[in-house]
C-alpha cells in the first residue's frame, strides 16, 4: 500500500534534506577561523577541537541520514503497510500486534543506530583520550538505557492506540497533554529513580564548596537544596555540570573531574551559573515551551495522519502508523533544531550575565569558558550555520563577551 506524501511531508522532507546537506557541507568545510580566538587558544587547540568535533558531526549526520532513509524506504515504500499485515496475521491483531510492531521497528532501529553509537560514544571519544570506559561497561550502559527505553516506549505506544481507538477525533489533545504531563513528572523522578542507575551521585563533603555554595544562595535569595558531586570519571575525562529537577528534586550536580582538575574561582562560577538557571526560572520557562511545542506538533501530527493513512470504518488505525508517527516526529524535531536551541543559548546566555552578578568575578568566568572549551576539545570557531541549527550553548568566544559586557 502506497501511502500519500501531501504538502505537509514534502515540506518535512525538503527541510531536512536542506539542512542535512548544510549541515555535512559545513562539517567537511567549516571555513576560516575567526582571528580574535588567538587571544585565548593556541593554534593546536582550535586545529584539535575542529579535527574532533568534525568526527562527532559526521557520525551525528551520518546516523540520522541512514535513519531518515530506512524510515521513507518504509514508510512510502509500502513496506510498513506489508509488515503491519504479517504482524497481524501472526499475532492475531488487536493491542498484541501494534505492541509487535512497535518492538519490531524499535529494534530495526536500534539496529541502524548502534553502529554510529558505538562510534561516537566509544571509539572516538578513547581516540581523543575522553572516554575512562571499558568495552564491557559501555555495553552494559548501552544495554540498560536500551531496556528502559523499550519498557516505557512500550507502555506509551499501546496507551496511545487504545486512546486513538476510543477517541478517533481528539486523541490528539489527549496524547499531547499526557506527554506534557510526563514532562514534568520526569523533571522530578528522573534525577531520582533513572539518572543512579548510570551514576553514584554523593552530596558535597568539601567545606569550601558548601559554604561557597550558602554564599551564592544568600545573594542570590534562592535555597539550594542539594549540591551533589557525580562519578563522571568513571567515564570520562571531560568536565561539566548541569542542573535538574524540581521542586525537592531540584539539585546541581557538578562532575567529579570539574573539582579535580579546575580551581576554585571556576567551581563558584559554574555553581553561580547553574543557579542562575533557577533564578531565572529556566526549567519552568522550558517545560511551558515543552508544553506548547507538544501541542502544536501533535495538532500537526493528527492532520498529517488523516491525510496520509486511510483507516477502517470503525476509526482504528493500522499497527504500521507507529512508523508514520516516528518518522514525523523524527523530520520534525530535525528542522525544529534551530528554534529550540536559540531558545536555548539564550537562556545560557542570561544565567553567564546573571552568574557574574552573583560571583562579581568576571575574569574567572572567561578562564572557566577557555579552559573548558580547551580541555573539552571545542570547536571554539564553528560555521554560523552549525551555530544556528545545533548548538544548544553560545560558543566560547561568544560566552566571553557576553561576560565582559555583564561585567561593565
Amino acid at each position: 500500500m502506497q501511502l500519500k506524501i501531501n504538502g505537509i511531508w514534502l515540506m518535512l522532507i525538503m527541510l531536512t534534506g536542506v539542512f542535512s546537506l548544510l549541515f555535512l557541507w559545513f562539517t567537511l568545510f567549516p571555513g576560516r577561523v575567526n582571528p580574535e580566538l588567538g587571544q585565548y587558544f593556541t593554534d593546536r587547540q582550535i586545529s584539535q577541537g575542529r579535527d574532533y568535533v568534525r568526527g562527532m558531526r559526521l557520525v551525528f549526520i551520518g546516523g540520522f541520514i541512514a535513519q531518515i532513509v530506512f524510515l521513507l524506504w518504509l514508510v512510502f515504500g509500502g513496506k510498513a503497510a506489508a509488515l503491519s499485515r504479517g504482524i497481524q496475521q501472526f499475532t492475531g491483531g488487536g493491542l498484541a500486534g501494534y505492541v509487535a510492531f512497535f518492538f519490531v521497528l524499535w529494534l530495526l532501529l536500534r539496529l541502524i543506530n548502534l553502529p554510529f553509537d558505538m562510534l561516537g560514544s566509544y571509539y572516538w571519544q578513547h581516540r581523543w583520550g575522553f572516554s575512562t570506559q571499558t568495552l564491557g561497561s559501555w555495553w552494559l550502559d548501552y544495554f540498560k538505557a536500551a531496556g528502559l527505553e523499550v519498557v516505557l516506549s512500550t507502555i506509551g505506544v499501546a496507551l496511545l492506540f487504545w486512546v486513538m481507538s476510543r477517541w478517533p477525533g481528539t486523541w490528539w489533545l489527549m496524547g499531547a497533554a499526557f506527554l506534557s504531563l510526563w514532562l514534568v513528572v520526569q523533571s522530578f523522578l528522573w534525577p531520582v529513580l533513572v539518572s543512579p542507575l548510570f551514576n553514584r551521585f554523593e552530596p558535597t563533603k568539601d567545606p569550601g564548596v558548601l559554604a561557597m555554595v550558602d554564599e551564592l544562595s544568600l545573594k542570590a535569595q534562592l535555597p539550594v537544596d542539594r549540591v551533589l558531586v557525580m562519578d563522571a570519571s568513571q567515564r570520562t575525562t571531560k568536565a561539566n555540570a548541569y542542573f535538574t529537577g524540581l521542586g525537592n528534586t531540584r539539585r546541581i550536580v557538578l562532575y567529579d573531574n570539574l573539582l579535580a582538575d579546575y580551581p576554585a574561582d571556576e567551581v563558584k562560577a559554574v555553581v553561580a551559573h547553574e543557579m542562575a538557571h533557577w533564578r531565572q526560572g529556566h526549567i519552568v520557562q522550558g517545560l511551558g515551551l515543552g508544553v506548547l511545542a507538544n501541542f502544536l506538533i501533535w495538532g500537526l501530527l493528527f492532520m498529517t495522519l488523516k491525510s496520509t493513512i486511510p483507516i477502517s470504518p470503525y476509526g482504528n488505525y493500522p499497527p504500521y502508523t507507529w512508523a508514520v508517527i516516528v518518522l514525523f516526529m523524527t523530520l520534525v524535531s530535525f528542522a525544529a533544531s534551530p528554534l529550540t536551541n536559540h531558545f536555548s543559548r539564550n537562556m545560557e546566555f542570561e544565567a553567564d550575565r546573571v552568574a557574574v552578578q552573583l560571583t562579581g568575578d568576571a575574569p574567572a568566568a572567561e578562564r572557566l569558558q577557555v579552559n573548558l572549551a580547551g580541555k573539552n576539545l571545542s570547536d571554539v570557531s564553528p560555521p554560523a550555520f552549525i551555530e544556528w541549527f545545533s548548538y544548544s550553548h553560545p560558543p566560547a568566544l561568544a560566552r566571553i563577551k557576553a561576560i565582559r559586557q555583564a561585567a561593565e
